[in-house]
């Protein structure tokens, strides 16, 4: 694939420590990676896997997007990082953050035209890598106009088409619906003449991509490294205790059925217009369209169907956070007794005292500096007292395994740790309605378990709750209720 051909990655006695932190994100670090290998990189949730990409990406320094303090050596292609960074290409864990064009074709073409490509050569490529991973839409589609999912396709689409040396993906697959995830994973089998270092929890689903598995631990470095085969049998159980997504280690909790309980939530002939395109009005499809649904006490009800179905934008029409172009979304049994209005019409502290949400995007909904503070927030908020707040939030913080992190800008967390961050300040409150969008994104198994755990407990003790997810293990293991979706509505098999 690579035009210039693989390249290696050498790393001694490396550490990084985030700016503002007391401990090392990764700490004496010692690492060789041959051109063209391929590599799993696995760890625990906050082991650092982001950061090590991150780096070998060239994107940490004192005027980088990561700061902090560097100790050791690192080499790409024999090179420091930021000089080797024509060789490398970045999937990062959040989409969003690589999108940077309106139109598809030109985020596609972006990096293309940073690397100085003529213009004959690069639409050619932009068409190949889009039609290459899938994505259902011309060069013109508004970027505005995707799901979470389908960002995560363009972004893969303009690293491919940059034909790096160093493919660097982290979490690839996370965002996609099942059939979108297989197609990924076969573009990547299929590269050759590259060295990719991957960061992927479904780890039975990508082992047969690698050659080799590393795994590192939180502020320190590799624990385990060779054949994955040779790994698994050799500390399968260690790491499984860890945390590590090993093949036929996974965790499997035992969440009986629920009695569902009365409605608190209506959706009536719902739906909601696309946003107009770049240049105005367009003819996009309608993210959602006419959808009737509830939601009842003591259950879980999960919201799936394929990326850009409008599962994420259903959901945060029942949080009241998005008003209804059309139809309206109400309350109804116990929620009705604190506001009959429609949801959207609700103020703020009533939407935050009696429903949590969590985006797709955590780091939307952080407004603090701190995560004790973003904990502390929705409390004081709703009227609770600083001694109040400060028992919810460290309680949370200790229920979530992120006391550690107290003092530590929300931002500079891992992909996990931000998940759970904003499953806790969707709980700070103590809301009895839950709105969760993709609540176990990123995180390893065993914050995957205890997560699943607490939502069951929630769910057993009279909370409504709502996923929207593409996470088969969670559907099979708490969902009471799963209300398909394709194509902006409920597809005709719901309710099953």
């Amino acid at each position: 694939m690579s035009a210039g051909g693989p390249v290696g990655v050498e790393l001694r006695d490396w550490g990084w420590r985030h700016a503002g932190r007391d401990t090392w994100a990764l700490r004496g670090v010692d690492l060789s990676i041959a051109p063209g290998e391929r590599v799993l990189l696995l760890g625990p949730s906050g082991a650092g896997k982001s950061t090590l990409l991150h780096a070998l990406a060239g994107l940490t320094g004192d005027d980088a997007s990561l700061t902090g303090d560097e100790e050791g050596t690192l080499r790409v292609d024999g090179r420091t990082a930021r000089a080797a960074r024509d060789r490398t290409g970045l999937v990062a864990q959040d989409p969003e953050t690589q999108v940077v064009m309106a139109r598809a074709g030109d985020d596609v073409a972006f990096g293309l035209e940073n690397r100085g490509l003529a213009a004959a050569e690069i639409w050619p490529r932009v068409d190949a890598a889009l039609t290459g991973v899938g994505f259902g839409y011309g060069t013109g589609r508004a970027t505005t106009a995707l799901s979470g999912g389908e960002k995560q396709r363009l972004v893969i689409a303009g690293t491919l088409a940059l034909r790096p040396g160093l493919l660097l993906l982290d979490e690839p697959t996370a965002n996609l619906d099942p059939a979108g995830g297989a197609l990924i994973r076969e573009v990547l089998f299929r590269l050759g003449g590259i060295t990719m270092i991957l960061v992927e929890h479904r780890v039975a689903e990508v082992v047969d991509l690698v050659d080799r598995v590393v795994v590192v631990e939180p502020g320190g470095g590799v624990v385990a490294d060779g054949a994955p085969a040779e790994v698994f049998a050799a500390r399968g159980a260690d790491l499984a205790a860890r945390g590590v997504w090993v093949p036929g280690r996974e965790p499997a909790p035992s969440v009986p059925p629920a009695v569902p309980g009365p409605a608190v939530i209506r959706a009536r002939g719902a739906g909601v217009r696309a946003p107009a395109g770049p240049g105005g009005a367009g003819d996009e499809p309608d993210p959602v369209r006419a959808v009737d649904a509830e939601l009842a006490d003591a259950a879980v009800t999960a919201l799936t169907g394929p990326n850009g179905a409008g599962k994420s934008t259903l959901l945060m029409m029942l949080a009241g956070l998005l008003r209804p172009d059309r139809g309206d979304v109400v309350p109804d049994g116990r929620l009705a007794e604190a506001d009959a209005r429609p949801l959207h019409r609700w103020p703020a502290r009533r939407l935050a005292r009696h429903l949590g949400t969590v985006f797709q995007r955590a780091e939307a909904q952080f407004v603090t500096p701190r995560v004790r503070d973003e904990l502390r927030f929705g409390p004081l908020r709703t009227g609770a007292d600083d001694a109040e707040a400060d028992a919810r939030a460290d309680e949370l913080l200790a229920r979530l395994r992120l006391d550690h992190l107290a003092d530590a800008h929300p931002f500079t967390l891992s992909g996990g740790e931000k998940r759970r961050l904003s499953v806790a300040t969707a709980l700070a409150t103590a809301p009895g309605v839950l709105l969760l969008d993709e609540p176990t994104f990123g995180q390893d198994a065993r914050t995957w378990s205890e997560l699943v755990t607490l939502l069951a407990a929630l769910r057993d003790s009279g909370h409504a709750i709502a996923v929207a997810t593409h996470d088969e293990r969670l559907l099979t293991t708490l969902a009471d209720r799963v209300l398909p979706m394709a194509n902006g509505t409920l597809t005709p098999e719901a309710v099953r």
